[in-house]
């Protein structure tokens, strides 16, 4: 459950003392949401950037438009852009980002609904993976937001 990582989250950031921020295309706000749905979690959450269109990436996180051209918005170099970007925008100690198709248009041959890029970076340590995803579009949202907000546990406790 969502709750589990945030729970999870919350409690490292407030033992370290570390702030976060997140960079949202296809969860559109959910890691947000899950992570204000904490009470106190303004003692260690900045804020989350939406940024669902290609030119909100380049013009709020700096996304450089040849990394978009050349691999696309879907894809692991660009969702740690996003992460680099959300944690320069917010001055955090670490962010996570999160870019996909949820579907139920917007698929290719070489990425189908529920492709979703996650990337997580913290001072020098960085880690983006792909997920692939089963279900309709708010089933993908709901588990994009869980495996992000995992994976920002992960990097806040030192784990690549």
């Amino acid at each position: 459950m969502a709750e589990d990582a945030v729970s999870r989250l919350a409690a490292v950031c407030r033992e370290k003392g570390l702030r976060v921020s997140a960079a949202e295309s296809c969860t559109g706000g959910l890691i947000g949401a899950e992570i204000t749905d904490v009470p106190g979690s303004s003692s260690f959450f900045l804020g989350s950037a939406v940024v669902y269109s290609n030119t909100a990436k380049e013009d709020i996180l700096k996304v450089p438009r040849g990394i978009l051209f050349e691999f696309g918005a879907v894809s692991e170099q660009t969702a740690l852009c996003m992460a680099r970007g959300s944690l320069a925008l917010y001055r955090s100690d670490a962010a996570v980002a999160v870019t996909g198709i949820a579907g139920p248009g917007g698929a290719t041959d070489t990425k189908p609904v529920g492709t979703v890029c996650i990337a997580a970076v913290s001072g020098s340590s960085h880690k983006a993976v792909t997920f692939h995803f089963k279900g309709d579009r708010e089933d993908v949202r709901r588990q994009s937001a869980e495996a992000a907000l995992t994976m920002l546990s992960e990097i806040c406790e030192g784990r690549p």
